[in-house]
């Protein structure tokens, strides 16, 4: 059952009306500024978390827009999405409400890479999402745009260090007072779009980009080191314009796996699902690209781009002669457009319909919306805490493409976690982190704060560590329970996810206890290659290891003590298979956990350190000057030679700090020692 329904239109009017005609106050615990992926995350978490929140974005109606691909998940993005799920976050149930197309992409490998994705219905994803928000308790919408950041001057007592007192907006309104603000103004900051050799101000086609003010205010008062990125976005095709039988179709999954753990299915049924379809590009489209680099400001740019997901013009220069992978993806159950993937692109809109063209698929095709580039504003993230609190202004918390970072999952998962600690910092509670031992999340953030970005930053399985514990089908085990600890989970979700834990248990014991003779297996269960030199006998545990075992198999088996847990057999067999290295991970986390939680002094100067250890290294560690070893063993740049020395100094220094305070207490002692006997020899 799906746990949302939207409610009727004239419902969902009168309430959207109610919500954002006009502040009834003008002090805030938490302010959110802006509507995007990150936006609606951070707002939400701060409100669940009991903040008095508002949200502040330039258009109501583009709350939950899909800017780009009509698409959440993937691999490493889908890992993202559960774990946001597990922390009772929106994008997941807005998925299973607006998905359209499910599939999970990398099943040729084991569960612990497999990407849940979906793709979605971009009007129901934004109804979703607008309804979600605007019936949360505790959290206010306003349409507007910030003029300007209120913050303070250091103070003698923590110089150096800024406080965020509230926001003001463009109207002219008086300013609005709150204890702590999230900026998740994703391409918005100072945004300029890109067509051919036209540009203007925007962060997205329609929409004006957010304050010049605020990045000065960002660069100039607050002293941030702000940096400069470039994205794009393909054109839109008029679906009836394509002919799709010369494309490949690719159907979904006959089965939907939902995104979220509170959902057991999806709201679109498995008949009522769309195919996407896969062409490719030909020796024509090079040609096209070719011709029009001189029309073509946005690529002649040194601005980063994203190198995982490049326009068409990076694809063809960097791998002349290729052809390309172009996926054709519907926009929605009712839109008669297509969103080729693959096919970024920033020429002028005739030499998009030549190029499109150029695909035997799309031989006569129409562009509905051509394609653009963005550029926009960034802060190095290497200045913001595990909290993605800035270090040096207090209550101020960036989230999203403001980060360094590409992707609706990437964004969401950072403004949730966002917004958790912007609500407890306004709360006077402890700021929260996650580790990258136990979440994707934690991951994601590290990699930020620690190494920083050149580039837009995306998530891989690959950057993972720790990636056959940190899988899809656990991150309710993983994050749930913390969540509810913090404050952003549910009670509802909190006694599911207590629930789900103690039946897997008790159904993972149930399986150690059970066991079967090789000689047993071998006649009961001759399919899945038990040897006779096994052991004498095998657990259940042990049994579903085996790759043609199924949990249905060994119920069949034992029907009266595993019957009972059918609802949970795919997860169980995971569980089973990746036991063996789960154990040896937690070993390894143990260590590595111990290795990481030690503290580097702040004082150091790394440029004195009497060590090997490059000056490029040194300049690195001054420049960031981590907090723990773990945090300086994954700066970008720091070798594992220099890790070792550092460590090695910090033992050393610790133990010359440990064994000359004995000295000194040892002194002290003998010298009390002996002003206690000249005293004893006096006379009375």
């Amino acid at each position: 059952m799906l746990t949302k329904k939207l409610p009727p239109v004239q419902s969902f009017l009168l309430l959207f009306s109610r919500r954002v005609s006009h502040l009834t106050r003008q002090q805030y615990d938490v302010i959110v500024v802006g509507g995007g992926h990150a936006g609606t995350e951070a707002a939400a978490a701060a409100a669940r978390v009991g903040a008095k929140t508002l949200l502040v974005t330039q258009k109501i109606q583009t709350i939950g827009a899909l800017s780009c691909n009509p698409s959440l998940g993937g691999i490493g993005k889908g890992h993202l999405v559960r774990e946001i799920d597990a922390l009772d976050g929106l994008c997941g149930r807005a998925g299973d409400w607006a998905g359209i197309h499910f599939s999970v992409l990398n099943r040729r490998k084991g569960p612990a890479v497999w990407g849940p994705r979906a793709q979605l219905d971009r009007q129901r994803y934004r109804e979703f999402i607008q309804s979600e928000l605007l019936s949360t308790p505790g959290l206010t919408v306003l349409e507007g745009s910030v003029q300007e950041l209120h913050v303070t001057e250091p103070s003698p007592e923590e110089p150096g260090r800024h406080r965020v007192t509230g926001i003001c907006l463009a109207d002219g309104s008086p300013p609005i007072s709150a204890s702590s603000v999230v900026l998740t103004t994703g391409t918005f900051l100072c945004g300029s779009l890109f067509v051919g050799q036209t540009t203007s101000p925007g962060g997205r086609i329609g929409d004006a980009p957010s304050s010049a003010g605020m990045s000065q205010i960002l660069r100039e008062r607050l002293d941030l080191r702000i940096g400069r990125l470039r994205t794009g976005t393909p054109p839109r095709i008029v679906k009836d314009s394509v002919d799709l039988h010369l494309a490949q179709l690719h159907p979904p999954d006959s089965h939907p796996t939902p995104f979220s753990f509170m959902n057991t299915q999806t709201s679109c049924k498995p008949e009522d699902q769309l195919p996407c379809y896969l062409t490719y590009t030909t020796p024509g489209v090079d040609k096209v690209v070719k011709e029009s680099l001189h029309l073509n400001c946005h690529i002649q740019e040194d601005t980063k781009g994203p190198r995982y997901c490049p326009s068409i013009e990076s694809r063809v220069l960097r791998f002349p002669g290729r052809s390309h992978q172009v996926w054709l993806e519907p926009e929605g159950v009712t839109s008669n457009l297509l969103y080729p993937q693959g096919l970024s692109m920033t020429m002028p809109p005739d030499m998009q319909l030549r190029l499109i063209r150029e695909i035997p698929a799309m031989h006569r095709a129409e562009i509905h919306t051509p394609g653009y580039g963005v550029q926009y504003d960034f802060v190095c993230p290497t200045q913001l805490s595990p909290s993605l609190q800035v270090k040096s202004t207090q209550g101020l918390f960036l989230a999203g493409q403001i980060n360094g970072t590409t992707g609706y999952e990437e964004a969401a998962a950072q403004g949730l976690w966002a917004g958790v600690n912007a609500a407890r910092w306004a709360l006077s509670m402890p700021l929260v982190a996650l580790s990258r031992t136990e979440s994707y999340i934690g991951v994601l953030i590290d990699d930020l704060v620690s190494r920083g970005v050149t580039e837009p930053y995306r998530m891989f399985t690959s950057r993972a560590e720790f990636r056959t514990s940190l899988r899809p089908d656990n991150a309710d085990l993983r994050l749930t329970l913390k969540g509810f600890e913090v404050g952003c989970v549910s009670s509802l979700r909190y006694k599911e996810a207590v629930k789900v834990k103690d039946r897997l248990q008790e159904a993972m014991a149930t399986l150690e206890t059970l066991t079967l003779s090789t000689a047993s297996c071998r006649k009961k269960l001759p399919d899945i290659g038990v040897s006779e030199n096994k052991n004498s006998s095998l657990s259940g545990m042990e049994l579903l290891q085996y790759k043609d075992m199924s949990f249905e198999m060994l119920a069949s088996v034992f029907p009266e003590s595993l019957s009972r847990y059918m609802e949970f057999s795919q997860r169980l067999k995971i569980e089973a298979v990746y036991k063996p290295h789960c154990d040896l991970n937690k070993k390894e986390i143990e260590r590595i956990q111990k290795e990481e939680n030690m503290a580097l002094p702040q004082d150091i100067d790394y440029f004195s350190l009497p060590v090997s250890m490059s000056k490029e290294v040194r300049e690195i560690l001054d420049r960031v000057r981590p907090s723990t070893l773990g945090s300086a063993t994954r700066l970008e740049g720091v070798t594992p030679a220099a890790v070792v020395a550092l460590f090695n100094y910090v033992q050393v220094t610790g133990r010359k700090e440990r064994k000359r305070h004995r000295n000194q207490q040892e002194r002290k002692e003998e010298e009390d020692e002996e002003v206690c006997k000249r005293n004893a020899s006096l006379p009375q």
